[in-house]
């Protein structure tokens, strides 16, 4: 059996990767809850949200689900820094938010390691992975049995 080495996939050196974060445009992360999958880009700019070619806030009609969607970067202080760009698929109003959420947590990791520590901290990068339990054979629901009848 040969064994093969494998090389670390980052930069050699600390100077060629700041060389390579400066040339960067934007970085990318995906965030998934339920079926809803969200591809989050993260630029430098001024805090501008733009969700699936709206505005954060037409997109999110419920205040609520704007806030949280961008809850990492105000947890962070880093809401004027970042322009934020994302697609989403599938999924509810509710998935949807969450799916952006964990993206855009994603993004900024990729945009500065150091920042993982504190999202792990906030939960921002733990996928919540509970999903819609399936229809059984027999029954209405998922466990819901049909009424029963004594006579």
């Amino acid at each position: 059996m040969i064994k093969k080495e494998l090389k670390p996939k980052t930069a050699a050196s600390e100077s060629s990767s700041t060389a390579i974060k400066s040339k960067v445009r934007y970085f990318e992360g995906i965030g998934r809850r339920k079926t809803a999958v969200a591809r989050v880009r993260i630029s430098p700019g001024h805090g501008k949200a733009i969700v699936n070619g709206k505005d954060l806030i037409a997109y999110f009609k419920i205040s609520r689900l704007g806030e949280s969607a961008l809850s990492p970067l105000r947890e962070l202080k880093l809401s004027d820094k970042f322009d934020v760009q994302a697609k989403i698929i599938g999924g509810g109003i509710n998935a949807q938010a969450e799916a952006l959420r964990h993206g855009l947590a994603r993004a900024l990791v990729l945009s500065d390691e150091e920042l993982k520590k504190r999202l792990r901290v906030f939960g921002f990068l733990t996928r919540d992975s509970r999903m819609v339990e399936r229809k059984k054979y027999g029954l209405k629901k998922a466990r819901r049995a049909p009424q029963w009848k004594k006579r």
